[in-house]
């Protein structure tokens, strides 16, 4: 197979929230990759809130710049190393690592590519979305059968696995989300109660409906909605911080009185994780979530709408922070 010479990718110039400000496309020559080494062209890139925390800093302050971004792929190896044995050219796989997503080509150890039965953007949403929710409930939040679960942002690429995951385990689901036709994606999906927070206020929604209170919340928003998810949480109750969207851009300051005044009085806790933390339990958990979309018991929505390029990227991303999204949002290359 003849290489192309070069490839783009996205690369952010300076640490900044201000994405826009501070990323630009670089075209760079494409190498054969040495020993043990694979070379993959990207089909597929998911478009996740986290980007921007990379985008800022958050992750790797200091690291020298420029850095590239994105996180996980899916695509087909292009040439691979004289050692490498258990892959071939042509062969579909996917990968995560950070800077990895959002280019044309990425060279990575070949052990760290994951084979993969077909090129989607549904199977390599379960690298990101799907890991985080499968190991955030049940490893970090304990998630049991016929529990009261909440899910934040539960139409988002996170929260609507979430959803599914915490019904497939037997248990009675309510979702939060901002629009009538997220309402619609999570009823389509199982969810037991959907709260539109623009229509309805989920404070008062919990105090009438669930008066005994959640027994897991696994929450992705911050700001307000965790403090409401905080007073609503049951008696031996788990709260789950997969993230804290509302703030990525703009900090808030919070002048209340401190958590354990709310926590202590029902011996309940707050968890948070990143699933990468998790590295013994990624096999298992990823051998789930692809064998539940084989089984068709796992509905991976990706958002209709079409970003396709790296010129696309940050176009993508303002669409996943304005809130529109469906399911998840994913740049094709």
């Amino acid at each position: 197979m003849t290489l192309a010479k070069n490839y783009q990718k996205l690369q952010a110039e300076a640490f900044s929230n201000k994405y826009r400000e501070v990323v630009a496309i670089q075209e760079v020559a494409l190498e054969e990759p040495v020993e043990e080494e694979v070379l993959i062209k990207n089909h597929f890139a998911g478009v996740n809130a986290s980007d921007v925390n990379l985008i800022a800093g958050r992750y790797f302050a200091d690291a020298p710049l420029p850095i590239d971004l994105g996180f996980e792929f899916i695509g087909k190896v292009q040439a691979v190393g004289s050692k490498v044995k258990h892959l071939k050219t042509g062969d579909a796989v996917m990968g995560i690592q950070a800077g990895g997503g959002y280019r044309e080509y990425v060279t990575l150890p070949a052990a760290q590519a994951i084979p993969v039965p077909e090129v989607s953007a549904e199977v390599m949403s379960m690298l990101t979305v799907g890991l985080a929710a499968s190991i955030g409930l049940d490893i970090v939040g304990e998630m049991k059968s016929n529990e009261t679960v909440l899910v934040t942002a539960a139409a988002g690429g996170t929260g609507h696995i979430a959803v599914q995951l915490a019904k497939l385990a037997g248990n009675h689901v309510i979702g939060t989300c901002g629009s009538s036709e997220k309402a619609d994606l999570l009823t389509s999906l199982g969810c037991d109660r959907v709260i539109n927070y623009k229509e309805e206020d989920v404070d008062e929604v919990l105090s009438t409906e669930y008066p005994d209170g959640i027994n897991l919340v696994f929450e992705n928003v911050g700001g307000k909605l965790f403090d409401t998810c905080v007073n609503h949480v049951a008696k031996l109750g788990r709260i789950v911080v997969c993230g804290f969207v509302s703030e990525y851009l703009q900090k808030e300051t919070v002048t209340s009185p401190r958590i354990y005044h709310q926590l202590l009085w029902k011996s309940a806790s707050i968890r948070s994780f990143l699933f990468s933390d998790f590295p013994e339990q990624i096999p298992t958990h990823l051998q789930k979530l692809i064998g539940l979309i084989s089984e068709g018991k796992l509905n991976v929505t990706i958002d209709p709408k079409k970003f396709k390029g790296i010129d696309c990227v940050v176009e993508a991303m303002d669409y996943l922070y304005s809130g529109s999204n469906n399911g998840r949002v994913v740049v094709e290359l």
